[in-house]
């Protein structure tokens, strides 16, 4: 297995490095840093090993990148509830969404690589975490609200060196 292993420069930071094989990439993290019991809205990026579940790409923004996960070309329509008390709590959703939800498609250029990876779906826990991904950063790495997020260079890279059997393993401080 050559899994993606995410660990914070300190306990409580913000950046931290990947590895992947013999390769290092710096990212961003949550505002809450590396947390091992994450809740909803809490900006922590969860403690686990996460599989690896699809690939959302903005085909106005660039190729699809090879990736080992079946891809999805990202649409104005596309979300994500994050709504803990809605049974499509932490799974895609069509928009308009009336419950509390994240747009897939974005002005920024943050979501247009988003790799979906299987933190609290298995099934959804209320207030458990959702809409964990791993994404493009912004060019400071500033932190995310708990996802993972590299240059699209680097996310590039990774995505075609991963496996369908690979995972991304965050570590604890």
């Amino acid at each position: 297995m050559s899994d993606l292993i995410v660990v914070a420069d300190a306990p409580g930071a913000t950046h931290g490095w990947a590895t992947l094989g013999a390769r290092r990439y710096r990212c961003a993290l949550g505002r809450g840093g590396i947390i091992a019991e994450k809740r909803e809205g809490d900006g922590g990026t969860p403690v686990g090993r996460f599989p690896l579940r699809q690939l959302y790409y903005r085909a106005d923004k660039g190729a699809l990148p090879a990736a080992p996960v079946p891809a999805h070309v990202t649409r104005a329509e596309d979300g994500w509830c994050d709504a803990p008390d809605h049974p499509a709590y932490n799974k895609a959703v069509p928009l308009p969404f009336a419950a509390s939800h994240e747009k897939m498609w974005r002005d920024d250029h943050l979501y247009d690589l988003v790799l979906v990876i299987g933190h609290n779906d298995a099934p959804p826990q209320p207030y458990h975490g959702s809409a964990v991904f791993v994404h493009l950063a912004h060019e400071d790495y500033r932190p995310t609200e708990g996802c993972i997020a590299f240059s699209r260079p680097d996310l590039e890279e990774v995505l075609a060196a991963l496996r369908a059997e690979d995972a991304v393993v965050v570590k604890g401080p």
